[in-house]
């Protein structure tokens, strides 16, 4: 049914399942390869060589899937698995036996993530297609945060795969992540570029600006926000679905501080609500450019004298890292923030030990 072969220093097996050839490298011990050859074959007699009866091409299946994904996501997230499943092609082109996604493998995994780990990359993660394009902004390998989010992608998409009936096992079930050492730290407003920045606000955007700084909520996540969504009774900000648009990461509450009610309940007033499902801010349906609140930002930051302040995000990450240095444990912060993983948050962790040492300090027991 199979047999055994060397190439350079490792030996391989080939075997035939299902008029189907699949060839794997295993190890550089010959008696071990005859041992794999021996297990492959039984498996296959058992019929559990790790593909459904309805196995699929790899190919194919990444069709099915990107439909799933502008059914089902958000078109930035549809965009990003986009992105991961090219990398992940770019990678097999060195391996041309594989076709069938049942012959993905743990180890396979695994070297993709040493590639993305040793090839050229830009500065947002993405491949160098081309060594004539190595500049200054380019890096020797992709950050391990961008390989964790891929190899996510990838269980995403092979688990999809499992409850089609196309893949009996995940391959990346196993993998594990890198660790996360190689970040660049967040950029964050500090509290005098906040006021700062708020000063210099136009005062029909200082109600955004000011509800970004103190809830972090995503862009998205705030150009949603209707009125219903605001309980002033209960001083929280729900961000929940709606009919046509999703939250990221689930839903979630999170609380309005003195400062921030009295800016809501100020332009409520001033909006003259009507109806409760009115978005709390003129941005969504305003016809306006889908990048105003980014542009606007940048015009502020530039008469605030604010040096690289170009992302909103930034003030999702402020209202982060003012919290971790006050002291805020990160698995509360991961909540407010609605991290799917605390590994997410742990990007704010190195804020937290001098301001953490610094209240212990104050700790008095005479």
């Amino acid at each position: 049914m199979g047999n055994i072969y060397k190439r350079g220093k490792v030996w391989y097996i080939d075997i035939t399942v299902k008029g189907r050839r699949i060839r794997k490298r295993v190890t550089k011990s010959k008696r071990l390869a005859e041992l794999a050859l021996k297990d492959a074959e039984v498996k296959a007699a058992k019929e559990e060589f790790g593909f459904a009866q309805n196995d699929i091409s790899l190919g194919k299946f990444i069709e099915l899937f990107m439909e799933y994904s502008r059914t089902n996501h958000r078109p930035a997230s549809t965009d990003r698995y986009r992105a991961v499943i090219d990398n992940f092609r770019r990678f097999l082109v060195s391996f041309p036996n594989i076709t069938f996604i049942s012959e993905i493998t743990t180890e396979l995994i695994e070297r993709y993530k040493i590639y993305r780990k040793g090839s050229w990359t830009n500065g947002n993660g993405s491949p160098v297609k081309n060594e004539n394009d190595i500049t200054a902004k380019t890096r020797k390998g992709a950050r391990a945060h961008t390989i964790n989010f891929e190899i996510n992608t990838l269980r995403l998409m092979f688990n999809l795969a499992i409850d089609w009936g196309y893949l009996k096992g995940n391959p990346t079930k196993n993998v594990k992540k890198l660790k996360v050492d190689d970040s660049k730290p967040v950029r964050f407003l500090t509290k005098d570029e906040c006021q700062r920045f708020l000063d210099a606000t136009p005062a029909h955007l200082y109600p955004i600006y000011f509800t970004l700084i103190n809830t972090g909520l995503r862009k998205s996540e705030l150009e949603n926000l209707q009125w219903i969504d605001i309980d002033f009774k209960r001083r929280k900000i729900i961000v929940r679905h709606k009919e046509e648009w999703h939250p990221k990461s689930g839903e979630r509450e999170i609380p309005i501080n003195d400062a921030l009610n009295n800016v809501l309940k100020d332009l409520k007033s001033e909006s003259r609500v009507k109806d409760k499902k009115d978005y709390a801010f003129n941005v969504k349906n305003s016809g306006r450019s889908h990048n105003l609140l980014r542009n606007e930002l940048i015009k502020i930051a530039k008469k605030a004298d604010i040096e690289n302040l170009t992302k909103v995000h930034t003030l999702r990450h402020t209202f982060a890292s003012h919290l971790v240095m006050q002291g805020v444990d990160l698995p509360t912060i991961q909540k407010l923030m609605g991290h799917s993983d605390i590994e997410t948050t742990m990007v704010y962790a190195h804020l937290a030990p001098d301001h953490l040492t610094s209240a212990v300090n104050k700790l008095k027991f005479d």
